[in-house]
């Protein structure tokens, strides 16, 4: 029998529609760096005009369905009406990562195919270096006062003046809610990056999945600081997922360190934030040296690297705020799990729950998955592969070759790569990458779980664990150590600290104490550069135990 229900797709510019009709006075809070009383604002309603001009502008430089717009900027209002106008008008919206370096950048252009780009005024200097080896870009437009040495084959525009002269009122066409809306394409941090087409429907249904009050449960009593970067996998969903709901939204730009994180959320009372790791322990230090005040965060959300129980546990001792996690991927629109800790939690629980990676939000499916690819139990104990299946989790990746990409997939469903366990209730948590578990004598050793460990030390900073050859057992942690300002600490030290927190045949051999562990374009410390730097001879290794 069929339903008697009105058929209507699931498009991104319905997400537009409502937010701007329902919520038009809801603020777009776009900081320029002088503090959050120095920011500006515009009403979504008045940003939904601008989203207008801008799909009309594109329309009048050629830009039709199908088309590729990439974009090379900062969180910013203009950003925010890119990821509107562009899949609402039917073309395609392409984020560019610009902490890429210029080869991967090129790569990624050319391989989608952009026909045009929108880049921030002080990332130009970026867009120069590539520009003459973009062979499908045909337009840039600047926002800002910069200039740009083009090619003959390329025309640049000035953002200001092509809107200005761009009619309001643009008719947004009605699409197949399959066809794509946003192109995200993965770090490349294990061979080149691939693309991951987000439909209208994914980012729909992801919106609001994310929506919901076992997720961030935002609404139009919140103000919502995406610190992520809108060129990583849409911010993991923020912006769409605040617009819908009418929550006022900041813009930090480039304004990405500690002092100017924590002025944004102490002058403009943030109640919602999402950041790596790394940037809430700089937040961290941050405001215990200057008694910064983040009282108003109802939500902080870690994501990108696991939360270590040390930071959770400080952070909420230090500034009253308890962070939380969320697991996801690129290929999943992002979000997967969330780590809010289940009703009725007694006190003194909740960190547990935060540093697992969480349940499992609607919509997602997920299973664990041996080597020989049976299907293990949701209780805890069985350790596999993490594999994945659902309306926003990826099919297919762009414009690659079945067999290519055929070991990403299994039975239909997406191989995560990640070692771990789900508990029942639909509790993932995560053991380790699968290429970054330490397979000793043949039994998995978890640097995850050493490295959270290892955290709880007052002296470390910043710590990373890889796995390196061993004549005896095959493989052995190796531990790099960033003490913090002052403090001073051994690897004896360390070692003895672990004891009793793992298993004693996990204790580490092996230690090397560094400057800085390196980090890939997104903030995640770069485990295959550990790796290669120990093989090098760059890191002085310690012997103990």
């Amino acid at each position: 029998m069929d339903s008697t229900m009105q058929e209507t797709e699931l498009l991104v510019s319905g997400i537009l529609r409502h937010g701007a009709t329902v919520h038009p006075d809801s603020r777009v809070h776009h900081y320029l760096g002088t503090g959050g009383t120095g920011s500006t604002t515009t009403g979504f309603g008045e940003l939904a005009g601008q989203t207008e001009r801008l799909a009309a502008a594109l329309t009048m430089l050629g830009i039709g369905r199908d088309d590729v717009v990439a974009t090379l900027a900062w969180n910013t209002p203009a950003h925010l009406a890119a990821y509107f106008a562009v899949p609402g008008m039917g073309a395609v919206l392409h984020t560019l990562n610009l902490r890429l370096h210029d080869e991967q950048l090129v790569y990624i252009a050319n391989h989608a195919g952009d026909k045009a780009v929108l880049v921030d005024a002080d990332l130009v200097p970026q867009l120069q270096r590539i520009i003459g080896r973009l062979t499908t870009v045909r337009h840039v437009i600047v926002v800002g006062e910069a200039r740009l040495e083009a090619p003959a084959s390329v025309t640049v525009h000035d953002y200001e003046t092509l809107l200005a002269a761009a009619s309001p009122g643009f008719d947004w066409p009605e699409l197949p809610e399959r066809s794509a809306a946003v192109l995200c394409y993965t770090t490349g941090t294990t061979g080149a990056p691939k693309g991951v087409a987000y439909s209208h429907r994914s980012i729909y249904l992801h919106t609001l999945q994310i929506s919901t009050g076992s997720a961030y449960a935002m609404s139009d009593a919140d103000r919502v600081l995406p610190i992520v970067p809108m060129f990583h996998a849409t911010a993991w969903g923020w912006p769409y997922a605040a617009w819908l709901a009418g929550s006022d939204l900041i813009m930090i730009d480039r304004f990405l360190q500690p002092e100017h994180l924590a002025a944004a959320i102490g002058d403009l009372r943030a109640t919602a934030a999402a950041a790596v790791p790394t940037l809430w322990s700089g937040l961290d230090d941050h405001g215990v040296r200057t008694a910064a005040d983040y009282s108003s965060l109802r939500l902080a959300v870690a994501g990108g690297s696991p939360l270590s129980a040390a930071l959770v546990d400080g952070f909420h001792a230090r500034h009253g705020v308890r962070l939380t996690q969320g697991w996801g991927m690129t290929e999943t629109s992002p979000l997967l799990t969330f780590s809010r800790p289940p009703h009725g939690t007694p006190d003194g629980e909740e960190t547990g729950w935060a540093t697992r990676s969480g349940r499992l939000v609607p919509g997602v499916r997920a299973r664990v998955v041996e080597e020989s690819g049976a299907e293990l139990p949701w209780d805890g104990k069985a350790v596999g592969e993490i594999e994945l299946a659902g309306a926003t989790v990826v099919g297919s990746y762009f414009r690659i070759g079945a067999e290519e990409q055929a070991d990403k997939f299994r039975d239909g469903w997406l191989r995560s790569g990640d070692l771990g366990v789900i508990h029942p209730g639909g509790w993932v948590e995560l053991k380790d990458r699968l290429k970054d578990g330490i397979k000793s004598g043949g039994e998995w050793i978890s640097t995850v779980e050493l490295e959270n460990a290892l955290a709880g030390h007052p002296a470390v900073a910043e710590v990373a664990v890889v796995g390196v050859p061993d004549p005896r057992w095959e493989e052995r942690p190796l531990v790099c150590v960033v003490l913090r300002e002052g403090a001073v600490a051994s690897a004896d030290e360390l070692r003895a600290f672990l004891d009793g927190r793992v298993a004693r045949w996990w204790l580490p051999e092996r230690w090397a104490f560094v400057e800085r562990i390196p980090k890939t374009s997104v903030g995640k410390i770069d485990k295959n550069g550990v790796r290669r730097s120990y093989a090098d001879g760059e890191f002085t290794v310690s012997m103990v135990g």
